[in-house]
């Protein structure tokens, strides 16, 4: 199992610089930054990286379409929101850029809240939410692998549609992986019947383990017609070269993020999905679960993968990632600020550990 799971890094793709305690520096999100970055996770073991969205933020697929002309094996994961595009419009424009970068291309499908109005989206409740995001999953998946595509749902129709150009298969891959994430009962749903890859945030081993298997239950009673559904995780990991240095940092960043009450951390709280409101009350069971899942920050801003850390040295927080590897996890996406030198860090100590 370890030999077959795939490690990514995170771009946070960032208007405002500091995300997550990162380094201020002069044009944080320019290309020769990002590129930066692409191209240190390259040479330091990285598959590739996930690419964060949001309105407000860069255009995430331009972004994403930047690095992989400037690199070589770099694979964005192009985090996009139903709404914010069609499924026509979107299957031609991530099929082009696959083609262009030679099979490189993966989807991280958004359904949590935005700022719909300003882009001129609008949703009902979250049922009807996700109910959008399954059409939206199930017909772009259609027009990557039919011609002549009819469709008339609920939200979305095409007549007579056949994206260009056509998406080459590449051993297994017919197409993109679709990753997805989500708590709710609506969501996983939608998880268990159109995703490929379903991410969790860094939940203790036992919660992760009822979820994997509660969705592979919910494939089974809703007659799920694609390949197994895999499980990714989504998870800040604080390495360092001994354990006492890697917690004596990890206290120190938390007594900073409580001094400034969380400022730079705090993108996932405005909207509080089930997902993150079981992270953010993590903390309540203690500050440390299992063998090192640190939840201290969530009490100070945390938001998403900034909520809960895994923190040790690399054999400690290798030894961890392996547990949820057992429980069936093989999609990691990792990350820690700042975020460059991390990537060197964690890919020269960490990721040799998980290919031994």
């Amino acid at each position: 199992m370890i030999n077959t799971s795939e490690f990514l890094w995170y771009i946070p793709n960032d208007v405002k610089a500091g995300h997550r305690g990162d380094a201020v520096v002069e044009n944080h999100n320019s290309l020769a930054t990002l590129t930066n970055q692409a191209k240190a996770l390259e040479q330091h073991g990285w598959k590739g990286a996930l690419i964060g969205t949001g309105w407000g933020r860069p255009d995430t697929f331009t972004v994403a379409a930047a690095l992989a002309a400037q690199t070589t094996t770099f694979e964005p994961l192009i985090a996009i929101r139903p709404g914010y595009w069609q499924p026509a419009h979107f299957a031609s424009a991530a099929a082009t850029l696959d083609q262009l970068s030679d099979g490189r291309v993966r989807i991280n499908i958004v359904s949590g809240k935005d700022n719909l109005a300003a882009y001129g989206d609008s949703e009902g409740d979250q049922e009807h939410r996700y109910s959008r995001t399954r059409e939206f999953m199930r017909l772009v998946r259609r027009l990557w692998t039919e011609e002549n595509v009819t469709f008339a749902g609920q939200h979305f129709r095409v007549t007579g549609s056949t994206a260009a150009p056509r998406l080459q298969s590449r051993g297994d891959r017919r197409h993109p992986k679709l990753y997805f994430g989500g708590a709710s009962e609506p969501a996983e749903r939608v998880a268990a019947t159109e995703a490929d890859v379903q991410l969790f945030w860094g939940e203790p081993l036992d919660g992760v383990r009822t979820r994997i298997e509660r969705l592979k239950e919910l494939s089974r009673e809703l007659d799920r017609d694609l390949a197994p559904l895999e499980f990714g995780l989504r998870i800040t990991t604080l390495v360092r070269e001994t354990t006492a240095q890697a917690w004596a940092d990890a206290e120190a960043k938390v007594a900073e993020m409580a001094r400034t009450s969380g400022s730079g951390w705090q993108d996932h709280r405005e909207a509080v999905a089930v997902g993150q409101r079981r992270l953010l009350d993590l903390h309540k069971r203690g500050d440390v679960l299992d063998d090192n899942l640190y939840t201290a920050p969530g009490k100070f801003g945390g938001g998403g993968a900034g909520t809960t850390w895994l923190v040790g040295s690399a054999e400690d927080v290798a030894r961890s990632l392996r547990k949820y590897q057992n429980l069936g996890v093989s999609h990691f996406i990792l990350s820690d600020t700042p975020y460059l030198s991390e990537i060197k860090r964690q890919g020269d100590l960490l990721l040799p550990l998980l290919r031994d």
